[in-house]
């Protein structure tokens, strides 16, 4: 009884941040417009609404394009809730339309009985965390055969449009790439979407990186296959 306690005070608490801060934004925008703190706040939390309503519109019309584009009138098979969920909060809530795509592809994959891999929560939380250019170099990497790329690794200097499998009997340091697209590259290694080489003391290069079987197993499942 006492967790149970502890919960509910631990989600009053959040409940009454999540007011503080809407009074705080309704109190600002007051300000500018010499009205009260009411009109404020309506415009603030009005404005929040219409934005999300943007994207939930555009979420429907590119999830119905991309079920017809795959030969599919409707869903084959039910989402479960756990999946549902997040993956309509994260895609309403996307405001580059390039990552709300991949969104939508997610959703249209989750709903497809013939997809025939697992669209898995932790793709959810990957995909939360990705930009458009990590995005892109995503796409660019796994664009090439995996075998091929696993085994030799793959050249990143030319990211993000462009990427080389490495030559098996070349063993030289390949030229990095630049800082905007190593930090990427180190972040989608935290995601476990990449492997960088290692030096002798344990340090990471990016000039050559290899895909993993999660990374792959994750942009199958934001790729809509061709018909």
């Amino acid at each position: 009884m006492e967790n149970e306690y502890d919960a509910i005070r631990e989600l009053a608490k959040t409940a009454g941040k999540g007011i503080d801060a809407t009074r705080e934004m309704g109190g600002f925008i007051a300000k500018y417009i010499g009205g009260p703190l009411e009109q404020g706040i309506g415009i603030f939390e009005d404005r929040l609404k219409f934005l999300r309503w943007e994207r939930q519109i555009r979420l429907i019309r590119r999830v119905q394009e991309i079920l017809d584009e795959s030969g599919l009138k409707a869903p084959t098979q039910n989402v479960p809730m756990k999946l549902l969920i997040p993956i309509l909060q994260g895609a309403t809530l996307e405001e580059n339309d390039s990552l709300q795509d991949i969104w939508a592809n997610l959703l249209v994959n989750a709903a497809n009985a013939s997809f025939g891999e697992e669209v898995r929560s932790s793709y959810i939380s990957i995909l939360e965390q990705l930009n458009p250019l990590d995005a892109q170099i995503l796409n660019t990497l796994y664009s090439l055969p995996f075998n091929e790329s696993q085994h030799n690794g793959i050249l990143t200097a030319e990211l993000p449009e462009i990427a080389r499998i490495a030559e098996e009997d070349r063993k030289e340091n390949p030229l990095p790439p630049n800082n905007e697209i190593v930090i990427c590259l180190s972040n989608l290694v935290r995601l476990g979407c990449l492997r960088p080489e290692m030096t002798w003391g344990g340090g990471e290069v990016f000039g050559r990186v290899n895909p993993t079987i999660a990374g792959r197993a994750f942009v199958n499942a934001c790729r809509i296959r061709k018909i």
